[in-house]
């Protein structure tokens, strides 16, 4: 079995998401032609601090760019109208509760019964000294 040779890359982005990590390389074919190859690649750390990472990976040529885009923005689209912007991922802690069924407290009842913290006092750090 023949190993294969990943091609160099001709341009690179980098996204990075939290413990994920999005790759946009363009790189050539053999024939000299360009290819877009997007990477996902997400960091597991083990109990005894060592770490993994799982890769994904898609490869989109040019004559799938265009039709591509399209289903990529409708697929997009239709997620934010459908649930809006905000991030859910409060869902998977055990204790979430849906908003119809908490009990909504009005602003005056927040202010009289829990202080307010500005956020003046908060520092901002960069992450990507880590």
């Amino acid at each position: 079995m023949a190993e294969r040779v990943e091609q160099e890359e001709i341009f690179s982005q980098v996204l990075r998401a939290g413990r994920r990590t999005y790759f946009f390389d363009v790189r050539a074919t053999k024939a000299d032609d360009y290819y877009l190859t997007v990477t996902e690649s997400k960091k597991f750390t083990h109990d005894d601090g060592s770490f993994r990472y799982q890769k994904h990976k898609i490869y989109l040529y040019k004559e799938d760019f265009k039709d591509f885009q399209e289903m990529l923005g409708k697929a997009t689209e239709y997620i934010l109208n459908e649930k809006g912007e905000e991030v859910i991922s409060e869902r998977h802690k055990k204790d979430f509760k849906k908003e119809d069924e908490t009990e909504i407290i009005s602003e005056t009842e927040i202010t009289s019964e829990t202080e307010i913290t500005s956020t003046e006092s908060f520092t901002d750090i960069s992450f990507d000294d880590i």
